[in-house]
């Protein structure tokens, strides 16, 4: 396992390193207003001096040079329009923890009713839980986001008595945000769940437990629940990331001071320095999030082998 999960750390360097050579690249061609926040006010030469004191002046192989150089040393960039010559470490590092939390609380949520409700709705297959648990997953999946999410903040503020303004340390505020966010994957784990559960149940194994006498709980915990679980559990990193993703539009929606909405601001100020790192952050999450799934279902299921030549992944 050690040796595949080097290998994979090394793919996922050069993964980095290609989208990151394309995103500097994409940002290049940009009008260079995305690297003064005056741009208007600003005469040619002093334009000049600002793009040379930048290194915007070199050919592009010194650029890219620069930039990964600068990475390795822990340096994101200076960012020129979000906050003039501010750091972008110090503006994430306060934005980079509220993201984390509100994915976190998602995600514990999704796997806390998710998981149980694909049980359920395979253990009582045909029948009104598994009619509910269905239409559930048809609507979330069948409407956009965007209505369901604008629905909860029109009625979930004025039922719960929360302000439009958004304060971390009021636990009333993270409360809609969560479930909004818990949606998407409390249907997608309940929907999958219940689906390898189903096809589980029809394995041999499983006939051969009942005629053994086993009950049927027994059956549906210990046997077709484990194994219907370990294709899911390589998702669940995956899904961290997809959740902060959804953050986004979340975040843009309650004023939440994260990583989402402030995404979706550096875009629209064109801070290309901005962009570059929050595409570097969401991109690391997302590979760190494949190779964990994999790790997980190792440890899952035994007969899984990483890297094998026989069968393995």
């Amino acid at each position: 396992m050690l040796t595949y999960i080097t290998k994979r750390l090394l793919r996922s360097l050069l993964t980095l390193a290609i989208i990151l050579t394309i995103v500097f690249i994409l940002l290049r061609q940009m009008p260079i207003e995305g690297y003064f926040a005056n741009y208007d006010k600003l005469s040619k030469v002093q334009i000049d001096s600002g793009l040379s004191q930048m290194g915007l002046d070199q050919p592009m192989p010194v650029q890219l040079f620069r930039m990964f150089r600068d990475l390795f040393k822990g340096d994101l960039g200076t960012s020129r329009i979000y906050r003039n010559n501010v750091p972008i470490t110090e503006i994430l590092a306060p934005k980079i923890p509220i993201s984390l939390k509100l994915g976190g609380l998602a995600l514990l949520v999704s796997l806390t009713v998710g998981i149980p409700m694909g049980t359920m709705m395979a253990r009582h297959k045909g029948k009104f839980f598994d009619h509910f648990g269905t239409a559930f997953v048809v609507f979330i999946q069948a409407v956009p986001a965007a209505v369901y999410f604008l629905f909860l903040q029109l009625y979930g503020t004025e039922l719960l008595g929360i302000r439009m303004l958004f304060d971390p340390n009021d636990w009333k505020m993270w409360v809609l945000p969560v479930f909004s966010m818990s949606l998407g994957n409390i249907a997608y784990y309940a929907m999958w769940l219940r689906r390898y559960m189903v096809d589980e149940s029809t394995k041999d194994y499983v006939q051969l437990a009942r005629i053994k006498g086993l009950s049927e709980n027994k059956i549906m915990t210990s046997h077709i629940f484990r194994n219907a679980f370990v294709p899911m559990i390589q998702y669940l990193p995956t899904s961290f990331l997809n959740t902060v993703i959804g953050s986004i539009y979340i975040e843009s929606l309650y004023s939440i001071p994260g990583m989402g909405g402030l995404l979706v601001d550096v875009i629209k100020r064109q801070d290309n320095a901005m962009v570059q790192a929050v595409v570097l952050l969401f991109a690391t999450v997302g590979i760190i999030g494949l190779i964990l799934g994999d790790v997980a279902m190792v440890f899952l299921d035994p007969r899984i082998t990483l890297g094998s030549k026989k069968g393995g992944r």
